[in-house]
């Protein structure tokens, strides 16, 4: 009796919902959330405490209760921003950069090298990526920004391009659209929403790539 139990429940119920969580299925929980606030479903501080949750959940059994008692969303933010561009889902994929501000504040800043993906969240708090010193590896960075009662700023050098989208639920999203003249310049996107906050991303004046070409060879390798 107990030889035949034993096997099947962990493989029933245990092994699906000890599975590590990817960013891909926080940022899938995150999307359901913000689309749930925007139709009225969650209040802002139920959507602050819920995200909070995605962002500090180590497995699927952690995300999925958080979105058990809401619909699935009526259209995804991240494959529709992603769309014209050819290079998003190999560019985008791989481990994201979170940069996390809970009543605090958090700085990105000088020579570091800069990821596909970075997720962007503020309680409370501010959050800071300056890209103007940073070392591009490769060509489409999107940035998932989200404020709640704070701030993201986001500042990037004035020869790459930098477009987006976002909400401002009685809070600012405003992203300065850049179209760099080179086609090959690095291209960062900014997506997101902020809830009586702001999230604001534009060049920093007077601030360049210098090296923008060599750059671009020699990773592209032709």
């Amino acid at each position: 009796m107990d030889l035949e139990k034993h096997p099947q429940q962990p493989t029933a119920a245990a092994e699906p919902d000890g599975i590590r969580a990817s960013d891909a299925d926080r940022d899938r929980i995150a999307d359901i959330l913000r689309e749930a606030m925007a139709e009225g479903r969650l209040t802002a501080d139920e959507h602050a405490e819920r995200v909070d949750s995605v962002y500090r959940a180590k497995t699927v059994g952690e995300l999925e209760p958080l979105v058990r008692d809401l619909p699935a969303p009526g259209g995804s933010t991240r494959p529709a921003v992603g769309a014209p561009y050819a290079h998003t889902p190999a560019e985008t994929s791989g481990p994201a950069d979170n940069l996390v501000a809970i009543f605090s504040s958090s700085t990105r800043k000088g020579r570091w090298r800069v990821g596909g993906r970075t997720n962007a969240f503020s309680l409370f708090g501010s959050v800071e990526i300056d890209l103007t010193e940073a070392l591009f590896g490769q060509r489409l960075t999107v940035i998932n920004a989200t404020s709640v009662f704070g701030s993201v700023e986001i500042r990037v050098p004035e020869n790459i391009s930098l477009r987006g989208s976002g909400t401002g639920i009685f809070g600012n999203f405003e992203v300065v659209t850049l179209e760099s003249a080179d086609p090959e310049a690095p291209v960062v996107v900014v997506n997101g929403y902020s809830v009586f906050g702001s999230v604001e991303a534009k060049p920093k004046r007077g601030k360049f790539i210098a090296d923008l070409q060599d750059r671009l060879r020699k990773h592209l390798g032709h």
